[in-house]
């Protein structure tokens, strides 16, 4: 097995890295695979080898951490439940 850069340990080094991978990993990789126009992957990766192929192909579709992020606006972060800070207004003149 390969390191993993984004990892806090290398791939090789993961205590449960030899089982199975996830139902979760296992999805992902599927939905990846699609966009980066690849066949569906093997069903019995490790969890290991399922979060190599997540990384390159994340990297492949551009959604890997460090890929196309844009720059930070008024609105960044904010959700539906949040209301953004309305500006206060001039004073009129008399």
């Amino acid at each position: 097995m390969t390191n993993n850069p984004s990892a806090e340990k290398p791939t090789d080094e993961w205590v449960t890295g030899d089982e199975p991978m996830t139902g979760p990993q296992q999805s992902y990789l599927s939905t990846l695979a699609r966009e980066a126009g690849e066949e569906l992957l093997p069903d019995e990766m490790t969890k290991a080898e399922a979060s190599e192929e997540i990384e390159r192909l994340q990297e492949a579709t551009g959604r890997g951490a460090h890929q196309h992020q844009r720059p930070a606006d008024d609105t960044e972060g904010v959700t539906d439940r949040q209301e953004l800070p309305l500006p206060i207004p001039e004073p009129e003149a008399d």
